[in-house]
């Protein structure tokens, strides 16, 4: 479908914020289909970095899955607002409509879980949530309302976050300083993402796509990256991203090796002010209280556990950790000792969880090795180790 035309659509309901399914419906939904929890990604980008062009390509495309799709960001020729633009004044309401695809589109000018509330009672009629955030959104707080809202939590799970980027510009929007903000928006998109888009790449020559993607690699080595032009990207690189799955500790083991690959082909530099690192131990942790306390000191005083360089009302040497991930043996003081059982730690800025998890048979069970990987602001790897191994008592860490 041409970029201009605008999609079909089939009023969910007359008029007014949809309404509740007929008992009817319902329960013969529920009575044909078990109980799942419904996947959510978030996507985000920088504006004008082409999210709505993505959306609006997943609502018209056709294909077997059913998404419903939350938009709270339009620009003046988006198709998709000319559509749900439905009362005379202008105003967006939260109205559900149905696209012939299969898709269900809405339009959100202020609350994005009110939208998924009221999404909720088509349960049913889709089996994806895609919500789009605006250009100027941290998607940190959006993304820890899954930890923080128990109704939400208990029908949604958080399944990965999407950040598209502009080929031309985001490298000035990366460099930009700001007064008000310790690291812009767009470092932050980049930072907390799962999966990248660097899109318009034809603007762009191989030489300079090639040293972008290095660039954004330096932020965040953790998220796969996909070049493309006009959004146009393979469904399952939104869906099914399974990024925040802490049972299987196999895709993390995974996500960590790219750092070493990384590390080893390119030599860090500090480019921008956020960057990734791990750091590794091979030694198994007496109990699990030291390691959270490390984390809940990093994450809430913003200080590295211990060290006396940083001032701790400076807020220029605040150490800002938007993204923790780690992969850790079982402790000593864990009644579990299954041989393939880990530990899967999942984090966004200053929420964090650790669930058990386990290796599976593609992982090799004699590997050891514990891993925390963190991308933020001013980490100082050397500085941090030796916190590390201090605060949590090992004689060694790398």
């Amino acid at each position: 479908m041409a970029d201009e035309e605008i999609p079909d659509l089939v009023p969910a309901v007359e008029t007014g914020i949809a309404a509740e399914p007929t008992p009817s419906s319902t329960d013969a939904v529920a009575s044909e289909e078990p109980f799942r929890k419904i996947p959510v990604t978030i996507v985000t980008g920088f504006l004008g970095s082409g999210k709505t062009t993505l959306l609006n390509y997943i609502l018209t495309e056709k294909h077997e899955k059913k998404i419903a799709v939350i938009l709270n960001e339009f620009g003046e020729s988006s198709d998709i607002e000319k559509s749900l633009s439905i009362n005379q004044e202008g105003t967006l309401y939260e109205e559900w409509l149905e696209l012939r695809n299969g898709c269900l589109c809405c339009s959100v000018k202020d609350n994005g879980i009110t939208a998924i509330e009221n999404l909720m009672k088509k349960r049913g009629k889709f089996d994806y949530i895609l919500l789009e955030t605006s250009g100027l959104a941290d998607p940190g707080p959006i993304a820890s309302m899954f930890w923080l809202d128990d109704g939400l939590g208990s029908e949604l799970f958080l399944d990965g976050i999407v950040t598209l980027v502009d080929a031309k510009h985001i490298r000035e929007y990366m460099g930009e300083k700001k007064e008000d903000t310790l690291i812009n928006e767009a470092l932050k998109q980049i930072a907390i993402a799962d999966r990248i888009v660097i899109n318009k790449k034809d603007l762009l020559s191989e030489t300079e796509l090639e040293k972008l993607q290095e660039d954004i690699r330096d932020v965040n080595t953790l998220a796969d990256i996909l070049q493309t032009e006009r959004s146009r990207i393979p469904l399952d690189f939104v869906l099914d991203i399974q990024a925040y799955d802490v049972h299987n500790a196999d895709a993390l083991a995974q996500q960590t090796q790219k750092i070493e690959q990384h590390n080893s082909v390119h030599a860090h530099t500090v480019g921008h002010d956020v960057q990734t690192i791990c750091l590794h131990f091979n030694e198994q942790l007496d109990t699990l209280e030291l390691l959270e306390s490390w984390i809940q000191t990093l994450l809430w005083e913003k200080t590295i556990p211990g060290d006396d360089e940083q001032k701790a009302d400076d807020d220029q040497s605040q150490v800002i950790v938007l993204r923790l991930k780690g992969i850790v043996l079982p402790p000593k003081d864990n009644s579990n000792t299954a041989v393939r059982k880990r530990l899967v730690i999942q984090g966004v800025q200053d929420l964090y969880d650790i669930q058990e998890g386990y290796a599976h048979e593609q992982t090799d069970i004699n590997d050891q090795t514990s891993k925390i990987v963190l991308i933020g602001k001013n980490l100082d790897k050397d500085r941090l180790l030796d916190s590390f191994k201090k605060w949590v008592r090992l004689e060694n860490a790398f």
